[in-house]
């Protein structure tokens, strides 16, 4: 089961913590999580997934940024979760995608226990400005039945900023 908009608020500083939360950004069955002003763009020309690539920060200005069809900006929420006894799942806004901006490839599933600022995978079909502070993409909760561990990774656990792929670290 997907929880309602009021028993996110319910669930607030309890089983889920979202830092900075505004009220504001509550929905019927989500909440809604800007994009931080920092992205990260690969620069090399082939990625390895056995290796840690080489990545470069872009600032976003107050006046926007336009991103580039073909590139992957990777960026992060402006926004610190944290999830106990239910499943994050991150979506984008149907308002960002009708504008052919994805802001999750493939990672949208979280994992009970995640602690940390969600990482987002951006991509655009046409160019397209985006700006700081955007409410970008939601985030709503699964029930989880059985017994389970809460997520611990190493890799992703209690970031602090946008992470790159770390899939090296399953090769060693």
């Amino acid at each position: 089961m997907i929880l309602s908009g009021k028993e996110i608020q319910q669930q607030i500083d309890k089983n889920i913590f979202i830092d900075p939360f505004s009220s504001d950004q509550l929905n019927p069955n989500s909440y809604n999580l800007k994009l931080h002003n920092k992205l990260m763009v690969y620069t090399g020309d082939t990625l390895d997934m056995k290796k840690a690539n080489p990545v470069e920060e872009v600032i976003i200005p107050a006046d926007g940024l336009a991103l580039q069809p073909g590139e992957l900006y990777l960026g992060r929420t402006k926004e610190y979760t944290k999830t106990l006894n239910y499943v994050p799942m991150l979506e984008g806004r149907s308002s960002i995608g009708r504008l052919g901006l994805f802001v999750h490839i493939t990672a949208g599933f979280g994992d009970v226990g995640f602690s940390g600022y969600w990482t987002l995978e951006i991509f655009c079909i046409k160019p397209i400005r985006v700006y700081p502070d955007v409410e970008i993409c939601q985030l709503y909760f699964h029930t989880i039945e059985g017994a389970y561990e809460l997520y611990s990774s190493g890799k992703y656990q209690n970031n602090h900023g946008i992470q790159p792929s770390m899939l090296y670290k399953d090769f060693e």
